[in-house]
């Protein structure tokens, strides 16, 4: 790693170690309605990857690990990494307290153990990974590497269309197309909690789909499904309303622009 990713990677796990703790206490995850039993994944996702009892899945990016948990209680054999120690440390702490089995380990998606090969039927990352991802072709092969023969690989994002509208929802202001280089910007507070007396700088990177289905298949994934939605299932951007109850969309532009994608890749 140079000393230049090195920065990058540091100022960015710093931010979630910082958001981890203020996010545990938050409106947005309500980790009291969890602990009582209600499942944080989303109706695109259950839907898509459907019946996941008994299957080994591998959690990339899992902040800390209500989505893991979820699928554990699904009956899925989990495993949940993420860079930031203070998220595992609190995942760990919550599938104690509630009982659930799952392994959470520290790791970098972009540098997964090699301890992950070959053991898992799904590998799994949804809703705001990819910007943190600054090389997609060695996320891309670690993904192929941790999967077995015969898993899969599915994800579901916001769509890069966003990236590309001023801080209103209005009017473009930005490329759809990635520069190479990231965005630097400094956050006040978070997506979950934006009053947070919190601040620190960050990095991050915009992937047209192009980019994310070629990374998959350079890596020699085959690709099963690739899907647009018309809407949010989360109310994370000021520019959003709720069209039906859980579906969010523009207020300046209710229809006809994609907000997420899903995509399924098999293993042969």
């Amino acid at each position: 790693m140079s000393d230049t990713q090195r920065k990058y990677t540091e100022a960015n796990r710093g931010l979630w170690n910082g958001w981890a703790k203020l996010h545990k206490d938050s409106a947005f995850y309500d980790v009291p309605a969890f602990k009582a039993g209600q499942s944080t994944l989303k109706h695109v996702e259950l839907k898509e990857l459907g019946d996941v009892a008994g299957k080994r899945l591998l959690h990339l990016q899992c902040h800390f690990g209500l989505d893991t948990l979820s699928w554990a209680r699904r009956g899925a054999i989990v495993t949940g990494v993420d860079f930031a120690p203070d998220s595992i440390a609190q995942a760990k702490a919550l599938g104690e307290e509630i009982g659930v089995a799952a392994e959470f380990l520290v790791s970098d998606a972009l540098d997964l153990p090699a301890e992950l090969d070959n053991r898992f039927d799904i590998v799994f990352t949804s809703y705001g990974a990819l910007p943190w991802l600054g090389d997609l072709n060695r996320w891309a092969n670690g993904i192929a590497r941790c999967l077995a023969p015969g898993g899969v690989f599915y994800m579901v994002e916001f769509h890069p269309f966003l990236d590309m509208l001023d801080a209103n929802g209005e009017q473009i202001a930005g490329s759809y197309f990635g520069e190479g280089e990231p965005e630097h910007t400094v956050s006040v507070g978070s997506y979950a909690a934006p009053d947070f007396p919190f601040t620190h700088e960050n990095y991050q990177w915009f992937h047209p789909l192009g980019e994310v289905v070629s990374a998959l298949a350079g890596a020699g994934l085959r690709l099963e499904f690739l899907h647009e939605f018309d809407h949010s299932v989360y109310n994370c951007y000021p520019f959003l309303v709720e069209r039906e109850p859980g579906k969010f969309v523009l207020k300046a532009h209710p229809a006809g622009f994609p907000l997420m994608y899903s995509l399924k890749a098999g293993k042969g």
